[in-house]
């Protein structure tokens, strides 16, 4: 399910920071929201971190980032804590925002099939439209870099 040139889906979630947060509100912002399994997981850990070391350069640039996963809060705040995110964790339990963006269905992991997130990413634009996405991210450990290289390109 491609969304790219499409509006992106609205949602409301609980943030890490104790806010609500819904799309509405980066209006007028580049955003990019990085979708991944489980709270400290090699894999999402290793992606989580790379974020974090392209923060300052993504903020620099006025690009909002957020991460999404089915985890608690209280999950994420240790996930935070121990390796010093400064971006801002959604909690989605329902997984409702990761249908709407098809980071939520069936996966092969292991030679079976299962029901889960799908690591995936979007780059909604200012315009609240659906400007890139990854809809399956192979290698979290470079994805960030990937991530940062396209923004580059298209001059955000």
């Amino acid at each position: 399910m491609s969304l790219e040139g499409k509006r992106a889906p609205d949602f409301t979630l609980a943030g890490s920071d104790g806010a609500e947060h819904s799309l509405q509100e980066y209006a007028g912002k580049t955003v990019v929201i990085y979708f991944y399994p489980r709270d400290n997981t090699p894999g999402c850990t290793k992606e989580a971190c790379g974020f974090r070391d392209l923060h300052n350069e993504l903020a620099g640039k006025g690009i909002v980032l957020l991460g999404v996963s089915r985890d608690s809060l209280a999950s994420h705040d240790k996930f935070i804590r121990t390796f010093g995110l400064p971006f801002t964790l959604l909690s989605d339990p329902d997984t409702a925002m990761m249908t709407a963006y098809g980071a939520f269905g069936e996966k092969v992991q292991y030679g079976k099939k299962s029901m889960g997130t799908i690591r995936s990413t979007v780059v909604i634009g200012p315009d609240g439209m659906v400007k890139k996405q990854w809809p399956r991210v192979a290698k979290a450990e470079s994805h960030p870099a990937q991530v940062l290289a396209w923004l580059q390109e298209q001059g955000s």
